[in-house]
């Protein structure tokens, strides 16, 4: 159990930043930081208390919940404090764009495009598990017919991304590389595993 887990309001020293902190938020799934506010203690109870990330708008003096007016706010995953107590990092997932200009960060950086959308996209897949399932969505039509016709897909997909790779050109072969990550990510939320448990594996190989 990591040691400096947020619980408590208490567990802040406020004194030091003149009653705020600074509060780093960290997309949960991609560990990419997504923006930074301020937190005074009413805050950051708010936060823990509601789960939804609060700050302290120091324009406005007075609290502020991402999200209460563009709908786009930040679900708390974890709240941990630094060594010196004087910091909140905010593991978070967003329902929308974070910055108010629109962009997925406020640092101008997107979610998308790279390795870390491969995160993104399993916590869409591990919240089509969790919630109510929409029936337009496929991810949740594959997740109710259970867990053989999941692994089936893999297998499907898997000698699909061979022959592609043998036989097919390099762009039928990166989709078929596509589809056969996509139904993978599925078929782990199904057996209740992340991406984080196969890299968990490899790194101990890679040793």
């Amino acid at each position: 159990m990591n040691s400096r887990k947020l619980k408590s309001a208490d567990q802040i020293d406020f004194d030091k930043g003149n009653g705020l902190v600074p509060a780093v938020v960290q997309d949960a799934h991609t560990r990419q930081v997504l923006m930074l506010g301020y937190m005074n203690r009413e805050a950051l109870e708010k936060t823990l208390a509601e789960g939804r990330v609060t700050f302290y708008s120091r324009s406005r003096k007075g609290l502020w919940t991402k999200g209460e007016t563009s709908g786009h706010w930040l679900e708390v995953k974890e709240l941990l404090h630094d060594c010196d107590s004087d910091a909140v990092l905010v593991m978070a997932l967003p329902h929308g764009a974070v910055c108010h200009t629109g962009t997925d960060t406020c640092f101008g950086e997107s979610r998308h495009g790279d390795v870390h959308f491969l995160k993104v996209l399993e916590g869409i897949v591990h919240r089509r598990k969790a919630e109510a399932r929409p029936e337009q969505s496929y991810t949740a039509r594959l997740l109710e017919q259970g867990l053989p016709r999941i692994a089936q897909k893999v297998g499907e997909e898997a000698v699909e991304t061979v022959i592609a790779a043998l036989h097919g050109p390099d762009d039928e072969f990166v989709g078929e590389a596509a589809d056969l990550l996509y139904h993978l990510l599925v078929l782990l939320a199904a057996k209740g595993h992340t991406l984080a448990d196969v890299v968990e594996v490899l790194e101990g190989r890679h040793g």
